[in-house]
């Protein structure tokens, strides 16, 4: 096997200018949106990446038939609107890996006409988050005024700070060959899978591709994350509540 194994299901037509790039990552914010994309678009699957530097492991499904792990390469078009998708399961286990894979995806990119890259991601704060803002990275000074434009935070630039996987190695190795790269990261404790955090990305990604989805299903299921952290909050609340009669 090599190190990256590139399959690609059909070969005509499947050129796009925008890739969109949501793998894991904290919050699951990034894949969420990417996921939420491909389903209400109807994306295509037109190709899947294996690799070595995923984990050793492959998935059983419904029926007991196992498949090696890979990410896959989705397209949609319309009206004149072609976008690719990068989404999958797993990033790299070492960082070498990530450099490879990361080269990797930019050959894709570069063979299919990719000119943008939108790397989706999540921006752990360590806390629950009430109104999460997207925080934004470009690799390319024009670009941010648009970014800003459309919703996008730069308010933590100041401080510095790093993008960690495959996010931030495609807007920097992309840079390198010319593609333009914006990183959309949204607000997350990094304690839960956050669909409150990616339903405001979302947002702001409409609003820079021109692609409008319905965005219900997200919502409620940050409607659901939000009634179960209560309870949570509830029940440490009575803990407490019962610890401190105890003691007294």
């Amino acid at each position: 096997m090599e190190h990256v194994t590139v399959t690609f299901l059909r070969d005509d037509n499947i050129d796009a200018p925008v890739l969109i790039e949501g793998l894991p990552g904290i919050g699951h914010v990034g894949k969420l949106v990417a996921d939420h994309l491909i389903h209400e678009l109807g994306a295509e699957k037109v190709g899947k990446i294996s690799s070595l530097h995923f984990p050793p492991q492959v998935i059983v499904d419904e029926q007991g038939i196992t498949h090696l792990v890979n990410n896959e390469i989705y397209r949609y078009e319309k009206d004149g609107t072609s976008v690719l998708f990068l989404v999958g399961d797993f990033q790299s286990n070492s960082a070498e890996g990530h450099y490879i894979l990361a080269e990797r995806y930019l050959d894709i990119a570069e063979e299919l006409g990719v000119k943008r890259i939108y790397a989706l991601g999540g921006y752990g704060v360590g806390r629950l988050v009430e109104n999460p803002r997207v925080l934004s990275a470009v690799n390319m000074e024009h670009l941010r005024s648009e970014v800003e434009a459309a919703g996008g935070s730069f308010e933590n630039a100041g401080s510095g700070g790093m993008i960690v996987g495959a996010s931030g190695l495609l807007l920097g190795l992309g840079e390198e060959r010319g593609i333009e790269g914006i990183c959309l990261m949204g607000e997350t404790s990094g304690y839960i899978v956050d669909p409150k955090s990616a339903d405001g990305l979302l947002t702001v990604l409409s609003r820079l591709t021109g692609i409008e989805v319905d965005h219900t299903s997200l919502q409620q299921r940050a409607e659901d994350m939000e009634q179960i952290i209560a309870k949570i909050q509830e029940a440490e609340e009575a803990k407490g509540r019962e610890e401190l009669s105890y003691i007294g």
